[in-house]
């Protein structure tokens, strides 16, 4: 009986690192929230970023600066830090001086966003691939 009554103690550290190794595999890949965020925060703050993109335009084209592909990455960070890296259709763009501060001070008016970066970048070069399907419509590039 003493056998039978040690086995599930000698046995429960290894139930118990199966049972942490579960629920880790399981665990979502995604950073917790910060403390007073609520879960799922980033995410509604991300819908709303997103959102407040679709509201930019390049003057030139008629259809806004996210369903182009201009925006490559759009990461917010715990405490609603915000940073952007995008693009623009040529290096020559006449708008690259006041598009990226529009993109920012759109970004900033966003509900739990507390400070945005926006960077320029040039790689991968843009191209009308890029765009979505539903830009491309827009455009008649179909």
């Amino acid at each position: 009986m003493a056998a039978e009554s040690n086995a599930p103690a000698e046995n429960a550290p290894l139930e118990s690192a199966a049972l942490e190794n579960a629920a880790l595999e399981n665990a979502p890949l995604t950073a917790p929230p910060a403390s007073g965020e609520a879960p799922g925060a980033a995410a509604s703050i991300e819908d709303g970023i997103v959102e407040a993109l679709k509201t930019v335009y390049d003057p030139e084209i008629p259809v806004n600066i996210y369903e182009m592909g201009l925006i490559y990455d759009l990461n917010v960070e715990p405490g609603g830090r915000v940073q952007i890296k995008m693009t623009l259709t040529s290096p020559g763009c006449p708008v690259a001086g006041t598009l990226p501060g529009e993109v920012k001070d759109k970004v900033e008016s966003v509900p739990g966003v507390a400070g945005a970066e926006v960077e320029v970048v040039w790689d991968p070069v843009w191209n009308p691939s890029m765009m979505s399907e539903a830009a491309r419509l827009q455009l008649g590039m179909f």
